[in-house]
């Protein structure tokens, strides 16, 4: 009798370890995507056009690119950590209420993408994917590994992805450096391939480093903002926004910048009418990465099919500009007119207290803006 006891013991002591496993893995699956912090954020001094509002939407550890399936998970990257995370609105207040961490571990997981169910991360080499992704939130297990063969490089390794009309995966390989004349065909470019890996080719070259693109809702062009170059001074050159209609062009980088700025070490070797111009010059230094045209139905309808983008402000200029959320304007031939600031309030004083980086646009038509200074998630809204 005595042995049948011990043994009964240690068979409940092994089932409730058990139990308590599953209870910690069940936990991260409630995990609150908001804390009492995101209550202490100024978002009062965020200045926006009349009738429109900020709120917080969810609360992630530096927060970067955004994706989001047709079940309403929005998928967010990161850059300084090593984590991918989940979060979703489940009782409809459009303040997300669950968060999961789907991975850690990884190296710049800045790039999420969603399609078919699955669950597409960027690392610095590697392109991951979580088959299934929504069927095991709270154990996605072992990614399968699409592409782990892109270069390793000390500058601009981390990657924004994203799928095309044309059903292929996107993946922009910045340059190595601030400025030269890289030595893979794939560097200072953006490659494309297909879901499972197979068949890359270099999309678009002379692109210094694009941490955001997106498809125009008609024309299927792409559309992608670049980071000029460093060094050159406070107001030289200007970050662009980019239209790539069709594979194989080239934008200028390293021998010419902003369309008309001969690079003073490489500009002698070519002339800066070999290169496809800028669609738009958005500033010096003023770090474009998310963009995403309007598409919604929620904003006023001057705001259809116009272009916004989330800079995310200069590091190297002696006065900082950027920090705001930009209103590219766009007229019915699908030229650009200008630019205006959209939404801004997170620079005060020469100190930032937020940095956006990536925008989305939800089904009801709101916008969601990502911040990895901030560490949130907003939502603005439109109500008139």
């Amino acid at each position: 009798m005595k042995k049948i006891f011990s043994f009964s013991i240690f068979t409940i002591l092994v089932v409730l370890a058990c139990s308590h496993t599953n209870q910690k893995d069940d936990a991260v699956g409630s995990e609150p995507a908001i804390s009492e912090y995101a209550k202490t954020l100024p978002l009062e001094k965020i200045k926006l056009p009349s009738g429109f509002s900020i709120s917080v939407f969810a609360e992630v550890d530096n927060a970067r690119s955004l994706a989001i399936s047709p079940s309403g998970i929005v998928y967010v990257g990161n850059r300084n950590g090593d984590k991918v995370y989940a979060v979703k609105d489940t009782d409809g207040d459009f303040v997300a209420d669950k968060k999961w961490t789907l991975a850690s571990g990884l190296s710049m997981p800045n790039g999420v993408a969603f399609k078919d169910g699955d669950l597409y991360v960027a690392e610095t080499t590697r392109i991951l994917k979580f088959p299934d992704i929504e069927k095991k939130l709270d154990n996605p297990g072992k990614p399968v590994v699409i592409r782990d063969d892109f270069p390793k490089q000390d500058g601009h390794e981390w990657k924004y992805i994203a799928f095309g009309p044309d059903g292929k995966l996107y993946v922009p390989v910045g340059a190595p450096c601030n400025i030269c004349e890289p030595k893979l065909e794939m560097q200072a470019g953006i490659t494309r391939m297909n879901a499972d890996g197979s068949n890359r080719e270099v999309f678009a070259k002379g692109v210094r480093n694009t941490v955001g693109f997106t498809w125009h809702p008609d024309t299927k062009e792409l559309w992608f903002t670049e980071n000029g170059r460093d060094m050159l001074g406070d107001d030289t050159p200007s970050c662009e926004l980019n239209i790539a209609p069709k594979a194989g062009m080239h934008f200028g980088y390293p021998y010419c910048h902003e369309g008309s700025v001969k690079d003073p070490e490489f500009g002698i070797k070519r002339a800066c009418s070999d290169f496809v111009p800028p669609a738009d010059k958005l500033g010096p230094h003023v770090a474009p990465l998310g963009i995403k045209f309007y598409t919604g139905k929620m904003f006023p309808a001057s705001y259809s099919k116009q272009v916004f983008i989330a800079e995310h402000g200069s590091w190297n200029r002696s006065k900082k500009i950027g920090y705001n959320v930009t209103l590219v304007k766009v007229d019915g031939n699908n030229k650009v007119t200008g630019h205006e600031v959209f939404a801004s309030g997170w620079l005060e004083n020469e100190k930032a207290w937020g940095r956006p980086v990536d925008v989305l646009i939800l089904p009801d038509g709101s916008m969601l803006v990502s911040d990895d200074a901030a560490n949130v998630i907003y939502r603005i809204t439109y109500k008139g």
